[in-house]
This record gives structure tokens, C-alpha cells and sequence, in this order.
């Protein structure tokens, strides 16, 4: 059995984390409310520092380590957001941070990531791959490594955006979050139903990269394989420990394709002046679908994961 974090942790990271994250705006929009029949609160984390949620639970943890285990810095692979926030993170604290980044990382992210003051280790561009190198990185430095969001203390710091959104807008009937590893929906499950008990929980998906409303349909986890989507927020794998928290608490996922991904993108842009990246359109994709079991004029709450495009 994997361990999972409580609310309480939630708010122990939240804490934590208070004059080193900042506590983004939830916005509305009449226009999107018309279309989509319901009243949308968006809680705008392309506002976060590095762009995205990610930076909350990166913060949990970094500070969170004792001095002892601060010293020794901290190392992941990634190539999007992940990377950046606890590279961010440790500069903040003034420890060293190593990330593992794929040959094809976009140069805009990694120039992002050696902008705070990380070191990039390169690898080819496969999982096991980054794995191996981080593993070896970690031999040889002695860096505590952080995984993007198989973590209890990571989920914990994503739950932080949740906690703030229902303190904002206490009438809440539903609450949404896009789903790729789980972390962000994890967090946001635990924190809705422990403040919101009533409250639907719902999550967004790329059809092209849908493993979690798959692995929640068959009732044991599947693999993420051969992705294909333009959210490239959203292609990892769910983890047993967020599998198991997701499928406790969600209603379902509703999946979303590219192109409706592109169109609520633009409505975003066009009618709210939300500038996001595609994983974070994915909710209101899936807010303006037909199939969405929120009921009409439903008060919902919808988390916008980020803005690196």
C-alpha cells in the first residue's frame, strides 16, 4: 500500500510555502460563463513563479529538507516545468540543484533552467535514459532526488492551489484539473474533499495521452503509451500513489482533442485575456463539451496549470 499525504500536509505546505510562492488570482469571465452554461472561477497559475503549479510542490520539499539534507542538493529529470521549479526552488534556498534533461529538451526551457543556476546534465531522450543518468548523478553528488510528482511532499505543495482556490470561492460545486502524472489532481482531490466534502471532482485529459481515464474506466493502472498531443504538460503516467488517490475520489475524466484544446485556448486569449499553455485549456475544453456531467449552472472551479508555451 502506497502512502498517500493528508489534508493536514496540505496545510502544513502551505505554511511552508507562503512568501515564496504567490497566491494567484481566481478570475472570471461572463463570456465563458454564457457558453459554457455554468460560472467558471479560474485559478490562474500561468501567474506562479516559473509559470506554473509546478513551483508549489517543488518549494514543499526544498524547504522542507533539514540543513543536513539541503547540503547535499537536490536532482530530476525532466524537460518542462518541473525542471524549472526546483531549480527555482534551490536558488531560493541557495543549494545545488542538478536536472537531467533529454537532447530534445526545448532550448527556451533549458535556457530557463541554467537561468536558475541549475546544472543540466544531458541524456538521450528515454525514460530509462534520464533515469539512469539521474541515478548516476546522484552517485556521484550525493543529491537528493525529486521526483516531478510521485511524491507525497509534491503532492502535498500542488494541493496549495486547491486549498487557496476554495478559500477565494467557498461556493463551489465541482472542481477541475487537467491530469498527466496526477500530482496537481491528486492534490486537489484531497484538498477539495476535505474543505468541500459535497463537491464534484472531476478531471481533463488529451485524448491523445489518456491513461488515467483509461486506468480509472479498467479499474487498475495503464501505462501511459506512445502519447500524441499537443499538451506536453500532460504526457507522463499516473503513478500507483496517484492512481490509487485518483480513483478514490474522482467522478471521471473527461477527454478533450487537440483541436478542442486549440479552440478553448483561443477563447481564453480572445474573451478572458488568459494566456495558457495547452494542458491548462484542456478544463475549459472540457467545460464546453456536451458530454460534461457538471450540471448546468453549477458553480465550478477551474485550475489553469500553467502558461510556458
Amino acid at each position: 500500500m502506497v502512502s498517500r499525504p493528508t489534508f493536514e500536509d496540505i496545510c502544513t505546505a502551505h505554511r511552508r510555502i507562503q512568501g515564496a510562492v504567490h497566491r494567484t488570482p481566481v478570475m472570471t469571465c461572463a463570456t465563458l460563463d454564457k457558453m459554457s452554461g455554468r460560472r467558471l472561477f479560474f485559478k490562474c497559475e500561468q501567474f506562479q513563479r516559473v509559470g506554473a503549479f509546478k513551483f508549489r510542490g517543488a518549494s514543499n520539499v526544498v524547504l522542507g529538507l533539514s540543513a543536513e539534507d539541503a547540503s547535499r542538493g537536490v536532482c530530476t529529470h525532466s524537460s518542462g516545468n518541473h525542471a524549472q521549479a526546483l531549480a527555482r526552488a534551490a536558488r531560493s534556498r541557495g543549494i545545488p540543484s542538478w536536472i537531467v534533461m533529454p537532447t530534445n529538451a526545448p532550448a527556451v526551457k533549458r535556457a530557463a533552467v541554467e537561468g536558475y543556476g541549475a546544472t543540466i546534465v544531458e541524456c538521450e531522450p528515454t525514460l530509462e535514459a534520464r533515469e539512469t543518468t539521474a541515478a548516476n548523478v546522484i552517485d556521484r553528488t550525493g543529491a537528493l532526488f525529486v521526483h516531478p510528482y510521485d511524491d507525497d511532499r509534491i503532492i502535498a505543495g500542488q494541493g496549495t492551489a486547491a486549498k487557496e482556490l476554495i478559500e477565494d470561492v467557498s461556493e463551489l460545486d465541482a472542481v477541475m484539473a487537467p491530469v498527466g502524472g496526477g500530482g496537481l489532481m491528486s492534490g486537489t482531490c484531497i484538498t477539495t474533499r476535505a474543505m468541500l466534502p459535497e463537491a464534484l471532482l472531476l478531471g481533463a485529459e488529451p485524448s491523445g495521452a489518456d491513461d488515467a481515464a483509461q486506468s480509472l474506466s479498467a479499474g487498475t493502472l495503464i501505462p501511459q503509451t506512445a502519447p500524441n498531443t499537443i499538451c506536453d504538460g500532460l504526457l507522463t503516467s499516473l503513478s500507483e500513489r496517484t492512481f490509487s488517490i485518483l480513483r478514490d475520489h474522482l467522478k471521471t475524466i473527461v477527454t478533450v482533442t487537440d483541436d478542442e484544446v486549440r479552440a478553448a485556448r483561443t477563447l481564453l486569449l480572445e474573451r478572458a485575456k488568459l494566456w495558457v499553455e495547452p494542458s491548462s485549456a484542456t478544463v475549459l475544453a472540457a467545460m464546453l463539451k456536451d458530454t460534461c456531467p457538471i450540471p448546468m449552472g453549477a458553480h465550478v472551479g477551474l485550475i489553469l496549470s500553467g502558461g510556458n508555451v
